[in-house]
């Protein structure tokens, strides 16, 4: 392709294939080709894979994404899930996953020289990741054994408590710092994680939180679809503090497509513009550096601006990229370069 591939920090697309309670279908994803992520969307947008997230939705619809179209708004963090039902969840998504790579829809990569490789093989490239470890027991049985499925990469909450942390709420205007940090059960699990070599995942982590990894993990930090909060200033966002801590620790940020997240006003239209999603990556390259910023859609679990609708839209990204004066050298980088230079890192 003109443009190079694209190795994308998130998407929820197993969730949704599970959601939908039918078979995966003989090309590797569903049939009825309503998801922003299939096989030929796919090669249409030059995307090359990603972090596939394991994620276990509430019981309910909490109707979240209609409230954040308000001009303000401060939705209360869901309560935690029981693990039985999680870790159920979890196993059926992994699971789902698997079934697409015996299919040879995707390859499931646990380096960074099996991405390389799918990618110049044409396959899609798919890490395993988890979104919440409502699904991990406290003696991690669960994720030794998920490990050993291919799971290498992980964050401790989403938007919700566990176990091991608190996640961080949908508000906005609101700064990140939105509570307590992680327990003396989630400081275990970023040590267990650190052990096994499964990269932590900071982006629905609150700030307190966020500085709980920091002080404990010896890794990068990333986060992986989370954008700037001097852009943007919701809570999900990333304080310019947060961002230097990354840098110093030579991680990374995936720029999240979720346009709640995009918007000065923090609302989830679908009309945002393109070049909002730019002013986000310049910003945080010139905090971060050029090698420690890359893409995290969020694809198949957000509003994504509708000039992108799914991956067969990514060129409208590349182009608007490019038209910004970014080289072919930087391109690479943060089309893919970034992740592989840092999952490498992390995994090693």
């Amino acid at each position: 392709m003109e443009h190079p591939l694209i190795f994308d920090g998130h998407n929820d697309l197993l969730l949704q294939i599970h959601s939908a309670n039918v078979t995966v279908d003989e090309n590797g994803f569903l049939g009825s080709g309503g998801h922003h992520i299939d096989l030929s969307k796919a090669q249409k947008g030059g995307f090359a894979g990603g972090l596939f997230a394991i994620f276990v939705p509430d019981e309910t619809d909490a109707g979240f994404m209609e409230e954040m179209m308000a001009e303000s708004y401060d939705l209360p963090l869901p309560p935690a899930l029981d693990w039985p039902r999680s870790a159920q969840i979890a196993f059926a998504q992994a699971a789902i996953l698997k079934r697409l790579e015996q299919q040879g829809a995707v390859s499931i990569c646990r380096t960074a020289a099996d991405i390389r490789g799918a990618m110049q093989e044409g396959i899609m490239a798919a890490v395993m990741h988890m979104e919440g470890a409502e699904a991990i027991d406290p003696d991690f049985h669960t994720l030794e054994v998920l490990h050993s499925a291919g799971l290498r990469s992980l964050g401790p909450v989403w938007s919700r408590p566990t176990l091991y942390g608190h996640g961080v709420p949908f508000r906005f205007p609101s700064s990140p710092d939105t509570g307590p940090g992680l327990t003396a059960e989630g400081i275990r699990l970023v040590k267990k994680c650190n052990d096994l070599n499964i990269m932590i995942d900071l982006s629905h982590l609150n700030e307190a939180g966020f500085w709980d990894v920091a002080s404990h993990s010896s890794k990068p930090l990333v986060a992986t679809h989370s954008n700037a909060h001097a852009l943007c200033p919701h809570s999900r966002n990333l304080t310019d503090r947060q961002l230097h801590a990354i840098r110093d620790s030579d991680g990374m940020v995936g720029l999240n497509f979720a346009v709640a997240f995009l918007r000065d006003d923090g609302r989830m239209y679908a009309d945002t513009p393109i070049a909002r999603m730019v002013e986000h990556l310049d910003y945080l390259i010139g905090e971060l550096g050029e090698d420690r910023v890359g893409l995290g859609s969020d694809f198949d679990g957000a509003t994504v601006p509708a000039a992108i609708r799914d991956v067969s839209g990514l060129p409208v990204l590349r182009d608007a990229m490019k038209a910004r004066g970014f080289d072919d050298a930087l391109m690479a980088k943060l089309c893919h370069g970034n992740w592989l230079r840092v999952l490498e890192k992390i995994w090693s």
